[in-house]
């Protein structure tokens, strides 16, 4: 099983760089190789479609906003139930297209390829402010997300 795991974020917004944190540190645990590729994929959401081709599993981390739990909190998703269809409006929080929408795109146009098993983590956050640092809990709950992530993946046997 071919395993890809994509961190989402702007690297200058705070907690919003979460998902490009983790990747960093998954780097430093495992490599790319024909069973795990690790995205970092900024904000580029859109290019979700690419990163997805060939894949059986995939992982995805981002930040959450406005979700009334405490700063921190981390919740693990199957993709399903957070998919929404593309939107008109082009104001979306940070990023230009959410990993959500570019979701929708690609079940679309890759019909039966598309990968079935997605899980996505999402940690609740609450500070955009123009900075490089993410504050203590944030990054604590972004090292819980890479210990699950490397749990899953052992017992996938991929690490």
């Amino acid at each position: 099983m071919k395993t890809a795991i994509m961190g989402f974020g702007n690297p200058v917004r705070s907690d919003d760089a979460i998902g490009i944190y983790v990747i960093e540190e998954l780097r430093k645990s495992i490599d790319d190789t024909d069973a795990v590729s690790l995205f970092d994929m900024g904000t580029a959401a859109f290019e979700v479609l690419f990163g997805l081709k060939g894949h059986d599993k995939i992982i995805l981390v981002d930040a959450v906003i406005n979700t009334n739990e405490p700063i921190g909190t981390l919740f693990k998703v199957p993709a399903e139930e957070v998919l929404r269809a593309p939107q008109e409006d082009p104001m979306v929080f940070l990023h230009g297209m959410k990993w959500d929408q570019a979701l929708s795109y690609a079940k679309k146009i890759m019909g039966d390829a598309y990968p079935e098993d997605i899980t996505v983590y999402l940690i609740a956050i609450d500070n955009t402010k123009l900075e490089v640092d993410l504050s203590p809990t944030v990054k604590e709950a972004g090292d819980k997300v890479v210990h699950h992530i490397l749990e899953e993946l052992k017992t996938l046997k991929v690490s």
